[in-house]
């Protein structure tokens, strides 16, 4: 039966158990309610990461517990000044959170009250002149070209830990990578590295890019592949991913973390390194040597080239801070 935009697969509970059946969405509808449907529409209809589902699962539950303490027990009860109350206690309650959190938390709610509204549960948006704090530029940080020579230099070694970790390393700062990019790798996304010199990344929402790879980087993951990895893999379960633990399961995001950690602790680097900070350094070497801004934006998989316009702001401090230190009459 086709269904418009007024009518969705809610799930229904029975006494036989949970079912499920196509009808047109209740007028009347419990927070609880409204964030799982919220939450499956994001999942199926929009195709959204895991950990993206996740974040939102957790800001909606804050938001939940706050309507149930004020009493409210019904989306439809809810009015623009019980959100603005809710974000004034996210501000200056006992657990007060950063601005960036807020606005995050926000997001979320503002997001939700978007969805009962196009699909008919609600008249109006509650949450719409409810605005998220406004947030400082942060520009992105990055390390310079020598910092990062000096921090892969670090990964040298012949034991399989510091071969595994050299690929991984190499990689992030090859690709522009996010650290769950690179982990959820397989074997498949790079089997035709050596020859086309690319490989396939998995973004957010699923969405697959191509992405150059350097010779170290090539190198790098080529001797792990030969080296390391088929020993790993006989330890563990069968899987296809491309980064593995000693115990020969998918390496994961944590562990990845810790092995940056311990890298830039051997590189005594006096700069915070972070999964990130290879993906910054990424685009603002890229950006300082002459790259178009169009180039950068597509290998980062960005959606939207502001983002990636962050970086520009970056290389011209750059040029600046030089130019102000080398030109006699600059200051």
């Amino acid at each position: 039966m086709p269904h418009g935009p007024g009518t969705r697969r809610w799930a229904t509970e029975t006494g036989d158990g949970p079912s499920t059946r196509i009808r047109s969405p209740p007028r009347s509808m419990t927070p609880e309610a409204a964030v799982a449907g919220f939450l499956r529409h994001v999942s199926i209809e929009r195709g959204l990461s895991a950990n993206t589902i996740a974040a939102y699962r957790r800001d909606l539950a804050s938001y939940v517990e706050f309507l149930v303490e004020a009493g409210i027990s019904e989306m439809s009860a809810v009015s623009t000044s019980d959100v603005a109350a809710f974000s004034q206690r996210l501000r200056t309650g006992e657990r007060a959170l950063s601005t960036s959190s807020v606005g995050r938390m926000l997001s979320s709610v503002r997001g939700l009250h978007r969805f009962l509204v196009d699909d008919r549960v609600l008249d109006a948006d509650a949450a719409a002149e409810v605005k998220p704090p406004k947030l400082g530029l942060r520009l992105p940080k990055a390390i310079t070209v020598d910092q990062m020579s000096t921090l892969l230099r670090a990964t040298e070694g012949e034991e399989p830990v510091a071969l595994r970790d050299r690929a991984l390393l190499e990689l992030l700062y090859a690709t522009g990578a996010r650290i769950s990019e690179a982990v959820g790798l397989d074997v498949d996304d790079v089997d035709d590295m050596e020859d086309s010199g690319v490989i396939r990344v998995r973004g957010k929402g699923g969405k697959q890019r191509i992405v150059p790879v350097g010779s170290f980087a090539r190198t790098a993951i080529v001797e792990y592949l030969v080296r390391v990895r088929p020993l790993w893999a006989a330890r563990g379960p069968s899987t296809p991913a491309l980064f593995l633990g000693p115990r020969g399961a998918r390496m994961s995001r944590q562990s990845a973390w810790l092995a940056i950690q311990a890298v830039a602790e051997r590189a005594e680097l006096a700069a915070h390194v972070s999964p990130h900070t290879f993906r910054h350094s990424f685009a603002t070497h890229l950006l300082a040597g002459g790259a178009d801004v169009r180039v950068v934006q597509e290998l980062l998989g960005h959606s939207s080239v502001a983002t990636t316009q962050l970086y520009t702001l970056v290389t011209v401090d750059a040029l600046r801070d030089v130019y102000i230190g080398a030109h006699p009459r600059a200051r």
